[in-house]
């Protein structure tokens, strides 16, 4: 049988890593895919430097419109990134009926809906495994190996670069600033790490692992986004002694009232699998009604893990390649027509627990100011912290201040924020509280 033939757009460490495993395990994914799998055509900008990755025997041309253009181009792996020329790049190689393998989850985070639409109108298809979680194949647990389930609830570690500076944060007592550099020098955040730190990254990889557990359209403009830039070390060590470790995590949960979407580090019970995921590491656990909890742990990025993702693609695409259209597992998981309308919930509505540290001058009758906001705004407290008060501003004018750390049970946002608007106007509230959210995860 004919070899599938696909073109490359862009082939850089990902790209050269699918092209280096392709080559390299070709034998075997032939005997499972049942037929060859070849790139034959690549597009970069950089014409030289793609030549001496993939050799003579291979066309490289700095036009990616000259890929999607040939009519022996059955594939086209679209690894560019971002939403601008990928997404026109994308819907054209659709339009010209070519299927389309990407890792690019901010393009189908914020144009997923539409690039979904267009592929199904044209019969192919669109695989993105390789988007979320690197070389964890979590988009097909949830499409195909979770669909006898309701699933109830996701929660992840889907950002390497965050993993590991909290994790750095954790073992070596070093503040926030401080690990960012290490994280760059070493290779684990870019020069600009914005979209990882502030949980933009997160927020696409859990917005389009949400669509695919509820059935509901790709929102992430609906994401709440918070990142891991204020953490302070002061609280990983509180968390510690309290049992809890501090994740970055990306959230999703079947509600009462609609689907929880965010991402926020939270205090995660030290004795869970996810909260010993360390370094630059991903983990999702899935909880469905009938497998109950599952975890998926391994390389979040990198150029061979993500590979293994795109390659996984290709060959489901190869077996399916002539297939009823009809017939194919779909994008979301649910059939097109099935999409449900549940809204996201506003972050007001959500329910959860969390940890406060408030920084408060060491005077009689603090606590019971605190501990009576609280309760007059129906906040029950789990548990209570109180450090030995330390003398701050010098022979002057000494003031005697402490760490107030309390944990509290399930209550909404919405009462939350208020609670701590109330709190923060204590004039012996001496600094901005601190209000990281915690997840048991059981």
């Amino acid at each position: 049988m004919k070899s599938i033939q696909v073109g490359l757009l862009g082939i850089g460490t990902v790209g050269s890593g699918t092209f280096n495993v392709l080559k390299r395990n070709q034998a075997e994914i032939k005997r499972r895919a049942g037929r060859g799998i070849e790139i034959t055509m690549v597009a970069d900008l950089d014409v030289a430097r793609a030549q001496a990755i993939v050799g003579a025997d291979v066309k490289v041309v700095n036009d990616a419109r000259a890929v999607i253009a040939n009519p022996e181009i059955d594939i086209v792996i679209e690894l560019i990134g971002g939403y601008g020329i990928a997404k026109q790049l994308v819907l054209e190689a659709i339009a010209a009926g070519k299927h389309v393998v990407t890792a690019n989850k901010a393009l189908l985070a914020v144009h997923g809906t539409e690039i979904f639409a267009a592929a199904h109108a044209k019969g192919v298809m669109v695989a993105f495994e390789a988007a979320v979680a690197g070389g964890i194949p979590i988009i097909k647990a949830l499409r195909e190996g979770l669909t006898a389930n309701s699933i109830q609830w996701i929660a992840g570690i889907i950002n390497g670069t965050t993993n590991f500076i909290l994790s750095e944060m954790r073992d070596k007592g070093l503040d926030f600033d401080v690990v960012l550099k290490e994280a760059q020098r070493l290779g684990y955040a870019e020069a600009d790490p914005t979209f990882d730190i502030e949980g933009v990254d997160a927020a696409h990889k859990v917005t389009l692992m949400s669509a695919i557990a509820f059935g509901i359209p790709v929102q992430f403009d609906k994401a709440y986004t918070e990142g891991i830039t204020k953490l302070a070390s002061a609280d990983i060590r509180y968390a510690e002694q309290l049992g809890y470790r501090i994740k970055l995590l990306g959230i999703t949960k079947r509600a009462g009232k609609g689907i929880e979407l965010r991402v926020h580090p939270c205090l995660i019970p030290a004795k869970r699998l996810i909260a010993n995921v360390e370094g630059p590491m991903n983990a999702v656990v899935v909880n469905g009604d009938a497998v109950g909890t599952t975890l998926y742990y391994g390389k979040g990025a990198g150029s061979e893990p993500t590979a293994s993702a795109v390659i996984a693609d290709l060959v489901d695409i190869a077996r399916l390649h002539s297939a009823d259209a009809a017939q194919r597992v779909p994008y979301l998981a649910f059939q097109p027509g099935a999409m449900s309308d549940t809204p996201v919930l506003p972050m007001a509505d959500v329910v959860t627990s969390y940890y406060l540290r408030l920084r408060v001058a060491d005077q009689a009758g603090v606590l019971a100011k605190v501990t009576g906001i609280l309760a007059e705004t129906d906040i029950s407290i789990d548990a209570m912290l109180q450090r030995e008060a330390d003398e701050v501003g010098g022979d002057k004018a000494p003031v005697a201040q402490t760490d107030l750390i309390i944990l509290t049970h399930d209550t909404s946002e919405g009462k939350m924020n208020s609670a701590i608007a109330r709190m923060q106007a204590l004039p012996t509230v001496l600094e901005a509280i601190t209000r990281i959210r915690k997840e048991e995860l059981a």
